[in-house]
């Protein structure tokens, strides 16, 4: 009996597979290779390193030239004080050897008036 099996197993295998005119063939593309995530105590936990290398920019991109930057990340880029933000050493300048001693900036002692009589020095 198991000979007989095996026999007609292996007639079955060298028969050709024939698709009828009902039969449809879905050929779909390779998958792409992705993250496994692990399964620990009910959490889910993907696998960083997948995930760092999926982050990492293409080979061709790092070879080129930069890319242009937009309008706003150029904004980002700028300096503080062009921004008008707060800027200590900017802050430091203004108010002299007054800061963190007043809240009145350091100003030059006022000249003395000049006689218009006597001639200047």
């Amino acid at each position: 009996m198991a000979r007989l099996l095996s026999l007609l197993l292996l007639a079955c295998a060298a028969l050709p597979a024939q698709a009828d005119e009902h039969t449809v063939v879905v050929k779909a593309a390779a998958p792409q290779k992705g993250c496994v995530e692990a399964d620990a105590n009910g959490r889910r936990a993907p696998s960083m390193s997948c995930l760092n290398e999926k982050l990492l920019p293409n080979s061709n991109t790092m070879n080129g030239p930069p890319p242009a930057l937009s309008g706003a990340e150029a904004t980002v880029q700028r300096p503080s004080n062009q921004l008008g933000l707060y800027n200590r050493a900017a802050l430091e300048h203004r108010m002299g050897n007054a800061f963190g001693k007043s809240v009145t900036p350091q100003r030059p002692p006022v000249p003395a008036p000049a006689s218009p009589l006597l001639p200047a020095r």
